[in-house]
């Protein structure tokens, strides 16, 4: 693939992927079409050297796998990382109630979005829902509602006169509720939420006990630009990722190249990660773990392969805005399409060291692209990824480095086209090392 082709099939990817949930459906079809079995951690595992096996938790966090050929206490895991949520809204569990005419849908803030840019969007909810079974066990489906459902209506400059001059603030808890539809007094709004569901789902009243569902933008991704050289979606943040990622591990020389290799894409990491899915709780250390088991790796040769370890930790960067000089640190600007960003912070936001970052300059060398660092201003908190506690709690050498993109964390960013090839063949070049 060319580099516009493989961004298509990234935008392809995101707008299948309004959830997590659904994101890990996504992924979960590309890796049977390559052969990977999913396992169950419930039951026990048979695994082979050159096997391909993946692992769902929770519907929304999943590691795909290979048996390396090659011994792992001496060759040790070649890991990439990245989270498979966003910041956005969540819709509350009584989600519809009555204000004066409207129907109003009430939401929570998951993680740090740009509020603002939710509104003026056509807008609908995707997640999934928990019912219980006619065998009665609990069974979940993914939900999503492709035609625009909701919004959030600015209100009119001549009622906020000084939102150009002081910007949009929006209360949370009075402002956010996005409206649905007219409201008659006859309606009884959890009933009409029901029935919406039932109605898309298929499945009886009775039997739907519960639900998680996120708003999304129903617009599409697209290239912009001169010669078309930026595209642009929601999740860039951090599906991009996830999907350099997958692609660099399903690629044949990678497969055959005998290292044993992980892809870990975990949900929770914007508010945290700290749950059993999160990048800080025990997923991938138990997977770590039971690979090492079935290949008959003692414990001891089991610490040798974490200590011979690396990982990837993949997330997006924050690409120079020539609008707001101001917001950068002067000397670590870093631009899209120029090539991975290698993330440093002496305070541990960031996973890089200098022996990790020399490690990653080497790999790009290999793969014959440019790379720049980026340092965030020391006056400005900055953010952290899921390296610094993943390298923790495994012994872990990792960097943290990303793709340069515009507005992180708007319901619509943006990045350089040229950037995700780039991120996908060093990928390449780590896990055939």
């Amino acid at each position: 693939m060319n580099d516009t082709q493989r961004v298509q099939h990234l935008l392809d990817f995101i707008d299948t992927s309004p959830s997590p949930w659904h994101a890990v459906a996504a992924m979960e079809q590309v890796l049977q079409t390559a052969s990977f079995t999913r396992l169950s951690e419930q039951q026990q595992w048979q695994l082979e050297p050159g096997g391909r096996y993946y692992v769902i938790r929770d519907d929304s966090s999943i590691i795909a796998f290979v048996v390396g050929h090659k011994a792992l206490a001496e060759n040790g895991y070649k890991i990439i990382g990245a989270h498979t949520d966003s910041p956005g809204l969540r819709i509350k569990p009584h989600a519809l109630h009555k204000s004066d005419e409207m129907l109003r849908m009430g939401v929570d803030v998951y993680g740090g979005p740009i509020l603002t840019t939710f509104t003026d969007r056509d807008l609908s909810f995707a997640g999934r829902l928990s019912y219980r079974s006619g065998q009665g066990d609990i069974k979940t489906q993914l939900i999503r509602f492709e035609q625009p459902l909701l919004r959030l209506p600015n209100l009119a400059i001549h009622m906020n006169r000084t939102v150009n001059e002081e910007g949009l603030k929006l209360h949370k808890q009075t402002e956010l509720p996005l409206l649905f539809a007219m409201s008659t007094k006859e309606q009884i709004p959890d009933q009409v939420f029901n029935d919406l569901l039932v109605d898309h789902c298929n499945i009886p009243a009775e039997q739907i006990l519960s639900w998680e569902l996120n708003v999304y933008d129903t617009q599409k991704g697209a290239f912009w630009g001169a010669e078309q050289a930026f595209y642009t979606d929601s999740q860039l943040d951090n599906l991009a990722s996830c999907h350099a990622g997958l692609t660099a591990l399903l690629d044949d020389t990678v497969l055959n190249a005998g290292n044993t290799l992980v892809c870990a894409f975990f949900d929770h990491e914007e508010v945290g990660s700290e749950s059993a899915k999160g990048a800080d709780g025990s997923f991938l250390p138990d997977i770590l773990e039971r690979i090492a088991i079935t290949r008959s790796v003692s414990t001891e040769n089991y610490k040798r392969a974490l200590a011979g370890s690396f990982m990837l930790s993949v997330d997006m960067a924050h690409a120079y805005q020539p609008n707001f000089p101001a917001a950068y640190e002067t000397e670590h600007k870093v631009y899209v399409n120029k090539g991975p960003v290698i993330k440093l912070n002496a305070n541990q936001r960031y996973s890089s060291e200098s022996v990790s970052e020399a490690m990653f300059i080497s790999w790009c060398q290999s793969a014959n692209i440019p790379y720049q660092k980026y340092a965030h201003r020391t006056d400005i908190p900055c953010g952290s990824t899921i390296g610094p506690m993943t390298s923790a709690k495994l012994g872990v050498r990792s960097v943290d480095v990303g793709n340069a993109m515009w507005a992180m964390h708007s319901i619509r960013e943006s990045a350089g086209v040229q950037d995700h090839s780039y991120m996908i063949d060093v990928m390449r070049c780590f896990f055939k090392d």
